[in-house]
């Protein structure tokens, strides 16, 4: 059912979520249904149509689909295609959709975004039918420690992951493999960059034996895995008569049989990246003219300190310092008790942008890479 002013009206597993009037379902939030709408209408169509059991993952699904969103902002924040909205659509049925290493980040940041939050969810017990993975608990998992505790359950997570990002695709061509391929590939970097903690156990403190088990990494650290992958993601050259041959996406899986299996990890693309140095409207490419840059600026990495050659100089831009004032918290007293108050500093700082050069009517860029 829908409920006003709200996206759908929902099975919840969150007792937080407001009931709609007269129903046991829940309301999923607007900004969560603005995230769905990056998926393309085939979300709101599985939505409606797929097993209403799965309904009860949505909110988890549409938090963790923001989650890669964000983590894409912030991993391209400082390059020439640095993740726009209308980049995000999860689907082929838009003809006009690209196949290029782009493309394949946003497959794989999203699919991984969804199955870290449902596995994380699934372990803190959000849901009723999910829990700890403790199928290898007592078992000998190397010399001093056995497994126990409480792993963090990713094959829970992948598999609600993968029903629901992987619907999405309802294409046979080989874009659809390449995005299937990809989806796959971010289900993999989280089971990848998990990591064993373990306990001491033993008189005093002797730590003679430990018990281990496997946690989620930091959503952080998946975003830097992925976007290693992604710098040196293999451009794929497929044969269009065996896709023809029934090599299709429409099983909802990435068919190995595709590609060589020492991919199966890595991100794929099929095509270049267009230049993002310039405006092209129809490709829906907003250029770097007018981006912000990095310069001179202290605790940074090395490459956002040259930011501003990528943005600007090597597009054919000029770097344009402005000075600012901004506003700042400052002398900040602890006040007995317990509250922090502060006074509003005013201060100058130096930004700088990519400005197109006097004289110059438009700016030459020399690509992405």
């Amino acid at each position: 059912m829908l409920c006003h002013l709200q996206c759908l009206c929902l099975v919840s597993p969150f007792p937080s979520r407001t009931p709609c009037q007269g129903s046991p379902h829940y309301l999923i939030p607007i900004h969560h249904c603005l995230t769905f709408s990056l998926f393309g209408r085939s979300v709101n169509n599985f939505l409606i149509t797929g097993p209403k059991a799965y309904l009860t993952y949505t909110t988890s699904v549409a938090l963790g689909a923001q989650s890669g969103i964000e983590e894409c902002k912030f991993q391209f924040a400082w390059e020439r295609w640095n993740c726009p909205e209308n980049a995000l659509q999860l689907s082929t049925h838009n003809r006009l959709r690209s196949a290029t290493r782009e493309t394949s980040f946003i497959h794989a940041i999203s699919s991984a975004g969804v199955m870290h939050t449902i596995t994380k969810n699934c372990s803190m017990g959000d849901f009723e039918n999910c829990g700890c993975d403790e199928s290898k608990n007592g078992k000998t998992g190397g010399h001093g420690w056995i497994w126990g505790g409480c792993s963090d359950n990713v094959e829970f997570g992948e598999k609600i992951s993968k029903l629901f990002v992987d619907s999405l695709e309802k294409g046979k061509d080989a874009r659809a493999l390449m995005n299937l391929h990809n989806n796959r590939a971010g289900r993999l970097a989280v089971r990848a960059t998990m990591k064993r903690t373990c306990k001491c156990h033993g008189i005093s403190g002797s730590c003679s034996i430990q018990t281990c088990w496997l946690q989620l990494a930091d959503f952080r650290e998946m975003g830097d895995y992925l976007k290693a992958k992604y710098d040196r993601a293999l451009k794929i050259e497929l044969d269009k008569r065996r896709l023809r041959a029934g090599n299709s996406a429409e099983g909802r899986r990435a068919p190995t049989e595709a590609f060589l299996p020492s991919v199966e990890a890595e991100l794929i693309f099929l095509e270049e990246s267009p230049d993002y140095c310039t405006r092209n409207s129809s490709l829906g490419i907003y250029g770097t003219e007018g981006r912000e840059c990095l310069q001179h600026s202290h605790n940074t990495s090395r490459w956002e300190r040259h930011s501003c050659w990528r943005l600007c100089t090597d597009c054919g831009l000029q770097v344009e310092e402005r000075r600012m004032e901004a506003t700042s918290s400052c002398n900040c007293k602890f006040q007995w008790c317990c509250t922090v108050k502060c006074d509003q500093c005013r201060h100058v700082v130096n930004k700088y942008y990519c400005t197109r050069s006097p004289g110059s009517p438009w700016s030459r860029g020399k690509g992405s890479t």
